[in-house]
């Protein structure tokens, strides 16, 4: 443990008083951390103060802020740290983070920043492809708008260049604005006069579903945009979806990402949970975690993102059941390859789930083959109307069923 307690991650995130969105978010990303580096002592910070007394005196949680993890670090006898923002910019949190870690540098042997979310034009396009994949197609009526939050900080001008991007991947009504900077809701306004759309579905473009995405975006307030683009009379219909860019395991894992190489930047390396499992993972029956990289392409939900491995042989699979019948095939690979002749597609298994309130559900399972855990792959599915899509998922802590 002492060993342990010389290496750490200090995660630090902006915070946010609404616990649902962070179990899902902050929670989620600090969980797959600590899975993916499982030698280093996981802490937790703070930026926002505010919030910080707010869950101090309403629920009774105290949050550390950034001096205050680095203080007991020191404490705890740490030598070499690994600081590792959840913020999506290099703005002025992030700033403000990096000032109070550096102003006890010499506490410690070795000290690097892992990048935040959006800091190279490859992170930016992954991370819209992502949050793309989360929703369904929109069609020619319709437009999607994304609230960012914004700052003086000249790292701001990363907000004009999302919006550009979502034209030049493709999603040419798809846009983004921001609560605080540019670009505004008057500028929101003019694109969507201009494209007329009858149909407006609003999401938030925060790590955290928080107080700006159910109120500054959603809320019945005449000055949220929910509100404003109702009062305009220019749309028949005002959508809202309330979910944090955090809860998308795509953007969980380039979090990790951007760890891994701060670790590379100090000559250290995280050692992964796949090295020490796939030595020790004798032939049996587990169950283990099947991540993917879309909210509409998962386990169902009885079985808590989880499906059984089998292990025989040296070789493994995975049972998943899914959460309907809709995805006919699967097909270990790309979309491209799973339509050329003699692609052998997983054909799938009828599987009956059962529900918390004792309701059962006949759905679509299959056997998915698995090379290695703990390590990205691509399986792409058909539906039934006919269409491949790629996508990206990966197996993960398993666990020895008695």
């Amino acid at each position: 443990m002492e060993q342990n307690k010389k290496k750490a991650i200090l995660v630090v995130s902006f915070g946010t008083s609404f616990h649902e969105t962070r179990e899902k978010t902050i929670d989620r990303i600090e969980a797959d951390l600590a899975a993916a580096c499982p030698e280093y002592t996981l802490y937790r910070a703070w930026t926002s103060k505010m919030i910080i007394t707010k869950l101090k005196k309403r629920d009774g949680i105290v949050v550390p802020t950034v001096s205050e993890a680095v203080a007991q670090m020191i404490a705890d006898g740490v030598q070499e740290l690994i600081v590792q923002p959840t913020h999506i910019i290099n703005g002025i949190e992030n700033d403000l983070m990096k000032e109070d870690v550096l102003a006890k540098q010499d506490a410690f042997e070795k000290i690097a920043f892992g990048d935040p979310l959006l800091t190279t034009t490859e992170d930016n396009a992954a991370v819209l492809q992502a949050v793309m994949s989360e929703f369904p197609a929109v069609g020619e009526d319709e437009t999607l708008v994304f609230m960012g939050h914004g700052t003086t900080h000249y790292a701001n001008t990363v907000y004009a260049a999302l919006d550009y991007t979502f034209k030049d991947l493709g999603y040419p009504r798809s846009f983004l604005g921001t609560v605080e900077a540019y670009p505004s809701m008057e500028s929101l306004k003019k694109q969507l006069r201009a494209l007329a759309p009858k149909k407006v579905t609003l999401a938030p473009f925060m790590v955290v579903a928080g107080d700006h995405a159910n109120n500054d975006m959603a809320g019945e307030d005449e000055d949220s945009w929910k509100s404003q683009f109702e009062a305009s009379g220019v749309f028949d219909s005002i959508e809202t979806q309330i979910a944090g860019l955090g809860q998308i395991p795509v953007i969980q894992d380039l979090y990790v990402s951007h760890t891994h190489a701060a670790m590379e930047e100090l000559g250290t390396s995280a050692t992964s949970s796949s090295d020490t499992t796939d030595a020790v993972l004798e032939d049996g029956t587990y169950e283990a975690e099947f991540k993917t990289d879309s909210g509409m392409f998962h386990v169902n939900e009885a079985n808590d993102g989880k499906g059984v491995l089998t292990v025989k042989d040296g070789q493994m699979s995975i049972h998943i059941s899914l959460t309907s019948k809709n995805i006919v095939n699967l097909f270990v690979g790309k979309a491209a390859d799973a339509k050329k002749d003699g692609a052998e597609l997983l054909q799938p298994t009828t599987d009956t789930v059962t529900y918390d309130d004792g309701t059962t559900e006949e759905v679509n399972g299959f056997d998915v083959p698995v090379k290695a855990l703990d390590k990205d792959f691509d399986l792409a599915l058909i539906g039934t109307k006919g269409k491949w899509y790629d996508h990206t998922v990966s197996v993960t802590n398993p666990v020895k069923v008695d």
